[in-house]
């Protein structure tokens, strides 16, 4: 039987106002061993050695049809589309500029977005039965919100650009929190940090115009 927790959200706006989000508790991680040995379990047809020929050659071609810039959809599973960045330490282009700062070997495959297909996220839904795993409270910053400004302002400095798993690291935040906190600060200008790129492009840098 799965668990949920209810998980505290920061209060960044400031209206005393308490917030959650409920998320599964995860028991472990099912390895790719267990997962081919349940997939050719006795009377399924299949043996180990078919189950990891399908899978091996599903990676190999997924990754092959993403790189040539499709989006790859299976039936009963979903989506896979891969998203773009940039090579750490190189200059983000404006969008309106004339200067072409970057080329392709400036760019790299960072990630791939899978979006699941309607029938898992029911079929999953089927099969859980939930019960209540307790409450977890948000991680607390060792730092102010001012402090966390000026590291973040430094790491720019240091680096051109930062990203949400940057400033989760220097902050001690957890992800959601620090998200939010990097929106809260791209929306005062007095911070002087503003984002550039879109979706799982965008950066956050310093903004030249306070």
């Amino acid at each position: 039987m799965a668990e949920y927790i209810k998980q505290e959200m920061s209060d960044l706006d400031g209206t005393g106002k308490q917030r959650v989000f409920y998320r599964m508790k995860t028991y472990y991680n099912i390895n790719a061993k267990d997962f081919i040995s349940k997939l050719a379990h006795p009377g399924s047809g299949l043996t180990e050695g078919n189950v990891i020929h399908v899978l091996t050659t599903l990676a190999d071609e997924l990754a092959y049809y993403m790189g040539e810039g499709y989006s790859v959809t299976i039936d009963g599973v979903g989506t896979f589309k891969p998203t773009l960045g940039i090579v750490r330490g190189k200059e983000i282009d404006t969008i309106d500029g004339n200067e072409q700062k970057r080329n392709a070997r400036s760019l790299m495959v960072d990630g791939v977005n899978f979006r699941a297909s309607k029938e898992l996220v029911k079929e999953t839904n089927k099969h859980c039965k939930l019960k209540r795993a307790g409450i977890s409270y948000i991680c607390r910053s060792p730092y102010t919100k001012q402090q966390r400004i000026k590291l973040a302002l430094k790491f720019i400095d240091e680096h051109h650009f930062m990203r949400v798993a940057d400033y989760m690291e220097l902050t001690g935040l957890r992800r959601t929190t620090a998200t939010l906190e990097l929106k809260e600060l791209r929306e005062d200008p007095a911070t002087g940090i503003t984002t550039e790129g879109r979706g799982s492009g965008k950066v956050y840098v310093r903004r030249t115009n306070p």
